[in-house]
């Protein structure tokens, strides 16, 4: 391994074991049962009261106030674990704590009762919701009780000290989980959106791609057999190519940015040129109300898959595109005469066709044309089916179908395309 490689992977560990305490620095709130230590200062007065000598049995007492200390810490330093705080180890401290609280409180009273606050602040760290509210209530009626028996009206302080305690630590700590969690559903998202953005890219990226250079290699080798016996029709091919080309450049630079806005008669019209340069007639038959645009675009996309596999892949010598409109959905069938699918080496477009044309392997992989019209469709409420156009496999088939866009013109309209007007390739 050679030292930058060496170098790169040691700054890497640095950055994962830098990042635990990076998020727990950016927690608000309390990030550790540290915070919680300074509260058992509200033990002073225990303390106070055993090394003076004013409590009867003080063994008992220095023995209570150790176990309860000890417990207490065990708690709110578990409390900031998940899986530690909801373990049964957990719950036994505190129903550990409850035992030394009441039979500290009970047996001697005075400051002893501050102990009770101080396990209400434990409980605060280790339960939410429903748990709360279970364990909370009658917590709060005994505290009253036992604190009335020693000091009278001062029960109501105590008590209070107590839920409020509790209520409060377990607020703050809940705030903190919640904000923890936000931040890791934004960063989540981030990242989805992150995702989806290439998904989008690398789909339109594929379609343009796939299509226009088919129609340059077909152009192409148009020009190259014209051009021995009818040089202008060379040229016109040639100057196809330099439209497609500049073409081309215009969308994959509006595909960039997300703007790319496909047209039905856009497509349809590249798709009889592209056609008639592979030697295929084409006959284009579009009936019913006009469209709206996401219809449009989607329809589009359609087209240009189906056609570019049909170019490269079907030997087909007749395509026939059926765009049916009527005043739910609309339907859009791509039919051609050619070897429809067998199984075979796939090649970079068969492949991707999946169940497309030509040679492309029949069964098993679908790359990212059919598959992403596929789920294009199906977002927008529609449905893609591809499969052999007639018997024993011959000729393929590509039906789209998809409702009509509510924002659409409703007016109808009725237009079909000669294949007379055609250049001939």
């Amino acid at each position: 391994m050679s030292d930058g490689a060496t170098k790169t992977r040691r700054e890497r560990v640095r950055a994962e074991r830098r990042g635990p305490k990076t998020g727990r620095r950016l927690r608000p709130g309390p990030t550790a049962g540290f915070a919680m230590l300074p509260w058992l200062l509200l033990g002073l007065g225990s303390f106070s009261n055993l090394v003076q000598g004013e409590t009867p049995n003080p063994w008992f007492g220095a023995i209570g106030l150790l176990v309860f200390n000890s417990l207490y810490i065990n708690v709110v330093f578990r409390a900031f674990h998940p899986s530690a705080r909801h373990s049964r180890a957990t719950w036994g401290a505190l129903a550990g704590m409850a035992v030394m609280t009441f039979g500290l409180g009970g047996a001697y009273g005075g400051s002893w009762l501050l102990f009770f606050p101080l396990f209400g602040l434990a409980c605060g760290t280790v339960l939410r919701g429903r748990h709360l509210v279970l364990v909370g209530a009658p917590l709060v009626v005994a505290v009253a009780v036992v604190s009335a028996v020693h000091d009278g009206w001062g029960a109501v302080t105590i008590a209070y000290g107590t839920v409020i305690s509790m209520l409060v630590t377990a607020a703050i700590l809940a705030l903190s989980e919640t904000v923890v969690e936000l931040r890791s559903t934004r960063q989540e998202l981030a990242r989805s959106a992150v995702e989806e953005e290439r998904l989008r890219f690398s789909r339109d990226l594929h379609d343009l791609l796939g299509h226009t250079l088919s129609v340059i290699v077909v152009k192409s080798e148009a020009a190259r057999r014209l051009a021995p016996r009818d040089m202008d029709a060379a040229l016109a091919q040639i100057t196809d190519i330099e439209s497609v080309g500049r073409q081309a450049l215009t969308e994959i630079r509006e595909a960039v940015t997300g703007y790319r806005d496909t047209s039905l008669t856009t497509e349809l019209d590249r798709a009889r040129s592209a056609l008639t340069a592979a030697g295929i007639e084409p006959v284009v038959r579009q009936s019913g109300p006009p469209l709206g645009p996401r219809t449009e675009a989607l329809l589009g996309w359609v087209v240009r898959e189906a056609v570019t596999n049909a170019v490269r892949h079907s030997g087909a010598t007749r395509c026939e595109i059926t765009v049916d409109g009527a005043p739910g959905r609309v339907r859009l069938v791509i039919a051609d005469d050619g070897r429809g699918v067998r199984s075979g080496p796939a090649d970079d477009v068969g492949a991707d066709a999946g169940t497309s044309t030509g040679t492309g392997t029949a069964t098993g992989y679908r790359g990212t044309g059919l598959t992403g019209l596929t789920e294009r469709l199906a977002v927008a409420g529609g449905s893609l089916d591809a499969g052999p156009a007639g018997p024993a496999g011959r000729g393929f088939r590509v039906t789209a179908v998809l409702p009509v866009d509510p924002t659409a013109d409703t007016r109808p309209t009725e237009t079909a395309s000669p294949t007379e007007s055609e250049r001939p390739a």
